[in-house]
């Protein structure tokens, strides 16, 4: 693509327009220049808002794929990856899903994450290849996060994910762009003129961390991964997190300290299954078999108990 045809192309989205409450933003102390910053920064929530009715059918799409086995992978370049990358990593620890359950690809390679690697998002080709080596299948759910909706590596991956049936997502920040089209569900928060023109890591970026944390966090909800609103899945490796297994124990039952940490250990640091022995009164073998009857829901479980 010629570089006049780019700009011209650029010129169109939304995302790279000049923001008229800016515009002096090189004179301003630092106070203003923040005011500045967070007047914009609060349109975010509400242009998220508009599109949930596409979260909400990009979530049921993640949950078949999770209850048939499939995954779901982020794939994108830069910032968009970034966010994506770092949603993905923060699954298995909140929710102790296995770690290729939830799959964070960026253009260039893990190196990407933390250097800028030039010309990697241009690459259509080598975003196909990237879903080709983890061995993408129908059953995956493959959500192209790319703030412009045109980035060649992200086009690339979803049109290989279309090709062999796999479910596709578009989250961007331009509407009626190349991703949008292609993609059987399309995001399109629109935030509008970034305050520094074309600074998508701004609020564009902080719509993109909105909407993936809606999309992991609903999904695991709907598989079990909760009760109430307690974490109760959580992965126990360090100091801090058992003694918020305890107190999650605590919440959830009513019960001393005491029992929540004897309860944990004998559950073999399962919160779930050691509020569950709690309140039913069921042991940790009989509890462990009335989770896999309800696929994990400790809800459905304890009404079982209840009856």
């Amino acid at each position: 693509m010629s570089h006049l045809h780019l700009m011209a192309e650029l010129e169109q989205l939304v995302s790279e327009a000049r923001n008229p409450n800016s515009m002096s933003i090189d004179l301003l102390p630092t106070e203003e220049i923040l005011r500045v910053m967070n007047r914009d920064d609060a349109l975010v929530p509400e242009a998220v808002a508009k599109v949930i009715p596409q979260i909400a059918e990009a979530v049921e799409e993640i949950v078949r794929a999770f209850r048939s086995g499939g995954r779901l992978i982020y794939i994108g370049a830069g910032t968009s990856a970034r966010l994506g990358v770092l949603d993905a990593s923060e699954c298995p620890p909140t929710f102790s899903v296995p770690e290729g359950m939830v799959v964070g690809l960026i253009a260039g390679g893990p190196r990407a994450i933390l250097h800028a690697v030039e010309g990697a998002e241009d690459d259509v080709e080598e975003g196909k290849r990237n879903l080709a080596e983890i061995n993408l299948s129908a059953n995956d759910v493959v959500v192209g996060i790319a703030v412009s909706g045109r980035t060649p590596y992200v086009v690339g991956a979803l049109t290989y994910a279309q090709s062999i049936g796999a479910k596709t997502v578009s989250l961007t920040c331009n509407p009626h762009s190349t991703l949008a089209d292609i993609a059987d569900i399309a995001i399109s928060p629109v935030v509008g003129p970034e305050v520094v023109t074309g600074s998508t890591r701004l609020k564009s970026g902080t719509a993109q961390k909105l909407v993936l944390n809606m999309l992991t966090t609903a999904s695991m909800i709907r598989i079990g991964k909760t009760y109430e609103n307690l974490m109760v899945d959580l992965t126990i490796s360090n100091q801090k997190l058992r003694a918020r297994a305890i107190r999650i124990i605590m919440e959830a039952t009513g019960c001393s300290a005491e029992i929540a940490e004897d309860q944990l250990t004998v559950s073999g640091n399962n919160v779930k299954l050691a509020i569950l022995m709690i309140l039913s009164g069921l042991n940790r073998e009989e509890a462990e078999a009335a989770l896999v009857r309800h696929d994990g829901f400790l809800r459905k479980a304890l009404t079982e108990k209840t009856d």
